[in-house]
């Protein structure tokens, strides 16, 4: 430990952050980059198709998801599409508005694996109205 010894020590731990993979991941805004949305809360896409997803253990039923090309990137995602019957309301080449479900650190929620986004309108209308009857979809 000499007298300049302070500066070595720093420079040191400087170097070795990048070591850390959480510092790896701030420093370089990887989050940003990786993700589809690109930051955005919401996009807009088309509906390439429609599939069913099976629960995780120890639930046993089918959850309903389509897999969406986003308009902004292109990229296809795959989404939860929230309701009782809801599905019927989502055709193919249909355009949607996605949203994050709001598992924890961007993961996905609850017993869907692998599935991070959820439906939220349908041709511009809100699919919470249109599963519930309050109005009807609209025509594109």
């Amino acid at each position: 430990m000499g007298l300049f010894n302070a500066q070595k020590l720093m420079k040191n731990r400087k170097k070795f952050r990048w070591n850390d993979h959480t510092y790896k991941v701030r420093a370089l805004d990887l989050r940003r980059k990786a993700d589809p949305l690109g930051g955005a809360s919401q996009a807009k896409g088309i509906v390439v198709s429609k599939f069913q997803k099976e629960a995780a253990q120890p639930s046993s039923g089918m959850r309903k998801c389509c897999k969406v090309q986003l308009v902004k990137s292109g990229i296809s995602i795959g989404a939860f599409i929230p309701g009782n019957l809801a599905e019927k309301f989502v055709d193919e080449h249909d355009e949607v508005m996605i949203e994050r479900i709001g598992g924890k650190q961007g993961r996905s929620k609850g017993n869907i694996r692998g599935i991070r986004f959820r439906v939220i309108q349908v041709n511009d209308q809100p699919l919470h109205l249109l599963w519930k009857g309050k109005i009807e979809k609209g025509r594109r």
